[in-house]
């Protein structure tokens, strides 16, 4: 593009920044924080939740891991060979 010719698509921006602006509705700040408040309050009880959920499932490991010990070997299944019959 040459420097002396504007861009057209700068021109429609400008024009519709010019133009005249839509009527906001007056309560519209405070439906927003209303909003804003709901998303807050229901995050902030996913996080709780999903904290509570980790914390159970790490109780329920531990106290499956304090029953099962399966750090300890498997006791022996086969029994020796009898001798000396």
């Amino acid at each position: 593009m040459s420097g002396d010719r504007p861009d057209p698509r700068e021109e429609q921006v400008r024009r519709m920044l010019d133009g005249p602006h839509p009527v906001l509705p007056p309560d519209l700040a405070a439906r927003a924080a209303r909003r804003g408040g709901r998303r807050l309050r229901w995050r902030r009880a996913a996080h709780r939740t999903a904290v509570w959920l980790l914390a159970a499932l790490l109780v329920a490991v531990l106290v499956w891991a304090g029953f099962e010990q399966p750090w300890t070997a498997e006791p022996a299944q086969v029994t020796p060979p009898l001798e000396g019959w």
